[in-house]
């Protein structure tokens, strides 16, 4: 399995969300079907305000786990583990979800603070442990 890390060199909290909103649209744009594993609810929330508002000429079909239409769309935003998707892992959560395997890729996105590099460290050492073939993208 692929594991894809992108580093924030920004410290700038916002660049953080930017940059998973263009993960995000580029990965529908390629087709693909994302779940957006997050730490919490507020996070889940957080994260479907600033898809909304991203890009005035942009639109990223969306909505938060156990909300919105049959078949959902592409992109799938929740905290507790999705039913039906298994192409793309977002993970925003602190842990590494037990379910990750079941899917075709993983990326995750680390800000530049001290604490979410901490937490990478950890993930990137689950993921080592677990064979997965490991990407850094310095962004």
């Amino acid at each position: 399995m692929r594991v894809d890390l992108y580093l924030m060199q920004d410290p700038e909290p916002q660049s953080t969300g930017i940059m998973i909103c263009r993960l995000l649209e580029k990965a529908y744009i390629r087709g693909h079907r994302v779940f957006v594993f997050c730490s919490n609810e507020p996070e889940a929330n957080l994260l479907d305000d600033l898809l909304w508002n991203y890009k005035d000429d942009s639109f990223v079909p969306h909505h938060l786990q156990g909300e919105g239409p049959v078949p959902p769309p592409p992109i799938q935003i929740g905290y507790n583990e999705p039913k039906g998707f298994n192409d793309l892992l977002l993970n925003m959560s602190a842990v590494v979800p037990d379910f990750y395997h079941r899917f075709k890729r993983v990326l995750q996105v680390v800000s530049a603070d001290e604490t979410s590099k901490e937490i990478a460290r950890e993930h990137y050492r689950t993921y080592r442990a677990q064979g997965c073939e490991i990407h850094t993208h310095q962004v």
